[in-house]
């Protein structure tokens, strides 16, 4: 007997409508949104619960915990010095394994850097430009003391977002908001959802593989993943409390999500964006359909998606394995190469002026905004390409304005394109847009977003 999708769908629907399932996609997504989007005052300070057990964990490993974190990221560069020489089956063939340690060559590099650059810090041996507290010593012992411990709980709890129908659930609901105001399917909310409560890296993984798919075509796909990518709340909280604003959270956040919608209306418009053709992988037939089922509405058919989806997890153990895989992915992947490119940007922003000269031009745009400080914030916008993480490791060392600091930690989360994670990995996606299209795309941000910040800070301090 032929059926149609729709009656297939709702044949779908019926047989996962349970009360079993129900529980499943409500009590973990509860769960999820308790620990890492539900703000509660501790010990004087908004936070939220993610962040205090991280706070918990790192006080408890204390002084050993730069020595664990350099154990983690020379086992990183190790793992991927064997795979590139000798090219192991046993990694070659698994899919974790393989993603995680056989690296494009720059990839390789920084991630043998950043091991270096932690032996020399651990040992006190080596250049003073790295052993310095201001440059390498600062990494190790500070910054990523606070991303260690912030990427367990994170990278663990995360399944409980990402896997039991939350995205679906809101992906169906804003279905009729995303193509008006950001000229993409609704579907792409999920993306969007994704890389919020996630990571941006698994945003872009998942538009890539839709694109390949032909759910999206190429100008959505690139439009998606330099608009849509967004830092996750986890990433965001390490910001702010990079600049000593922890305590500004909310505000911070808020900020940064409205100068975040103003950028998605106004970037998709104009070029390099606007110029991309609207053809599709293959040049394969569009395969997304928004519409929904007679007799449902968008709530009513995103809860039964979202129960679809719960009921595919039967696992308490895939739950954990997912969770201990996420922790695995961020202290091998992610440390190394923080360690690396911080490292490098604080020797060149304390021993060179490059990145004074390279500011330069921000310094007028600043001066006219009436920033506190315009000079010294100057040297933190450019950097942004680099690593969300580096403008607020320069704003900590270098301004005392808190006003300032809270405008550069709003604009490097809002910048979007670093070239440490999400730019490396959209390069390295099936989504053709080039080197030159980031960073076109990343000063057209910084410019949109900056002036909307300013305004917000002015009403703020």
């Amino acid at each position: 007997m032929n059926y149609s999708v729709e009656t297939q769908d709702k044949e779908a629907v019926k047989i996962q409508a349970s009360f079993k399932n129900n529980l499943k996609f409500i009590i973990p997504s509860i769960i999820g949104v308790l620990l890492f989007m539900i703000p509660i005052k501790f010990e004087g300070n908004i936070t939220i619960p993610i962040a205090i057990l991280s706070g918990k964990l790192a006080h408890l490993l204390g002084p050993s915990l730069p020595y664990i974190i350099s154990s983690a990221i020379c086992i990183s560069a190790l793992g991927s010095i064997i795979t590139v020489i000798f090219k192991p089956k046993f990694i070659l063939k698994n899919e974790f394994l393989n993603t995680l340690f056989n690296l494009k060559p720059t990839w390789f590099i920084a991630r043998v850097s950043g091991s270096i650059f932690c032996l020399f810090v651990l040992t006190g041996i080596g250049p003073e430009f790295i052993l310095s507290k201001s440059t390498g010593g600062f990494v190790l012992n500070s910054l990523l003391n606070i991303l260690f411990s912030i990427f367990f709980f994170a990278g663990l709890f995360l399944p409980l977002l990402l896997n039991f129908g939350l995205l679906e659930f809101f992906g169906a609901i804003l279905t009729k908001i995303m193509r008006p105001l950001f000229k993409l399917p609704g579907r792409s909310s999920i993306d969007c959802i994704t890389s919020w409560l996630g990571d941006g890296t698994l945003g872009i993984m998942l538009t890539s593989k839709q694109y390949e798919e032909g759910f999206y075509s190429r100008r959505e796909a690139s439009i998606i993943s330099t608009t849509f990518s967004a830092v996750s709340i986890t990433f965001s909280l390490i910001v702010v409390s990079q600049v000593g604003l922890s305590h500004m959270f909310i505000p911070f956040y808020l900020t940064v999500t409205f100068s975040g919608i103003v950028a998605a209306i106004i970037i998709p418009r104009i070029a390099p964006l606007s110029k991309i053709p609207d053809t599709y992988y293959n040049n394969q037939p569009n395969k997304d359909s928004e519409e929904i089922p007679e007799g449902y509405t968008s709530l009513s058919w995103g809860y039964n998606k979202a129960l679809n989806k719960a009921a595919t997890n039967v696992s308490v153990s895939k739950f954990f394995k997912d969770g201990f895989a996420n922790v695995i992915d961020m202290w091998l992947g992610v440390l190394p190469v923080v360690m690396a490119l911080a490292t490098s940007a604080l020797v060149i922003a304390e021993f060179t002026p490059i990145f004074k000269i390279l500011g330069l031009p921000f310094v007028p745009l600043l001066m006219l905004l009436q920033v506190p400080e315009a000079v010294a914030a100057s040297q933190t916008i450019v950097v942004g390409f680099a690593d969300m993480l580096l403008p607020s490791v320069l704003a900590a060392n270098t301004i005392t304005s808190e006003m300032t600091k809270f405008i550069v930690a709003c604009t490097s989360v809002a910048q979007l394109i670093y070239m440490s994670e999400v730019g490396g990995v959209l390069l390295g996606s099936k989504i053709p847009i080039s080197i030159k299209q980031l960073l076109i795309i990343f000063l057209e941000r910084t410019l949109i977003t900056l002036p909307v910040i300013v305004l917000i800070a002015n009403l703020l301090f």
